[in-house]
């Protein structure tokens, strides 16, 4: 995957991730994003093997019309810092768990939440948790921030979320008389 594009849309939602490994995870935000119809891209860039391209991304995106970065990355998990330290736009963290912590140290994904959270003051970056429940979480405040400025994205995520309400209002337990 070198870049993927919602629709025909110009992207507000930049969606970064330091491998092509890392996409089975991350594709749950694109899948969020594009639920609540909001345009954005993908690709893949990496801190340490694509720098130059990471930086022309990051110092770029707001002239390009983006408004948010999602940047996922496991490990090390420099890359939403890196996109954070780049650009003036919100940039929102999704650590991820990789197959090289997991076998070598066992940290599922502790290392990357903590390179991603802690951040120097000045340089902020939203994170969440690790994983396809930070990716869907990482979409949704996208779309947060984007709704304030957006009624269409407004009305969308209040949709989503009176949608999720019903849902467990209306859950059934095993046995459960109807």
């Amino acid at each position: 995957m070198s870049n993927r594009l919602l629709s025909e849309k110009s992207p507000i939602v930049g969606i970064v991730l330091g491998s092509q490994s890392d996409w089975p995870v991350v594709q749950h935000a694109a899948a969020t994003l594009a639920a609540l119809g909001i345009p954005y891209e993908a690709r893949v860039l990496s801190a340490h093997r694509t720098p130059h391209e990471a930086f022309h991304y990051a110092s770029g995106a707001r002239e390009r019309g983006l408004k948010v970065i999602i940047a996922a990355a496991g490990m090390a998990a420099h890359l939403a810092g890196v996109m954070a330290g780049l650009t003036p736009l919100p940039v929102l963290g999704i650590p991820l768990a990789s197959d090289a912590g997991k076998m070598s140290h066992g940290f599922s994904g502790m290392d990357s939440l903590l390179s991603t959270v802690q951040m120097p003051g000045g340089i902020p970056v939203a994170t969440f948790a690790i994983g396809k429940p930070g990716a869907v979480n990482a979409a949704l405040f996208a779309a947060a921030i984007l709704a304030l400025s957006d009624q269409a994205i407004a009305a969308a995520l209040d949709q989503y979320r009176a949608a999720q309400t019903a849902k467990v209002l209306e859950a059934k337990l095993d046995g459960e008389n109807a």
